[in-house]
C-alpha cells in the first residue's frame, strides 16, 4: 500500500470530495485509511447508569484507498506514488509528478 500514516491526502471521491486531511490510521489488509476529520459518522450511545445522559459520538470512518491521493509536499497538488530503489538497497516513495521523495 502506497499511503502511510501521517501522509497528507486529498479525497477524490465520496461525500467529502475535494477536502484534504492527515491519515491517522491505515488498514492494509482491507485497503482502507482513516483521515482525520473526514468521513464523519455518528454513533448513539445509551446511558449505562441512572442519572447519566446518552451521547452522540462522532468518529471518522475508514475510506477506501482508491478514493484518496497523496499530496505532493513540493507542489501541494495530488499525485500518484512510485517506488525507487537506491544503490544501498533502500526502497523510497517518490512523487510521480516531481520525482521528489515523499
Amino acid at each position: 500500500m502506497k499511503i502511510k500514516k501521517n501522509d497528507t491526502v486529498k479525497i477524490i471521491a465520496g461525500k467529502d470530495k475535494g477536502k484534504t486531511g492527515k491519515v491517522i490510521q491505515v488498514f492494509p489488509k482491507e485497503l482502507k485509511v482513516v483521515v482525520e476529520g473526514l468521513n464523519i459518522n455518528y454513533r448513539n450511545v445509551r446511558p449505562r447508569r441512572q442519572n447519566e445522559k446518552g451521547q452522540r459520538l462522532e468518529y471518522s470512518s475508514p475510506i477506501d484507498v482508491s478514493n484518496v491521493m497523496v499530496i505532493d509536499p513540493k507542489t501541494s497538488l495530488p499525485t500518484r506514488v512510485n517506488y525507487k530503489i537506491l544503490a544501498n538497497g533502500d526502497k523510497i516513495r517518490v512523487s510521480n509528478k516531481t520525482k521528489e521523495v515523499i
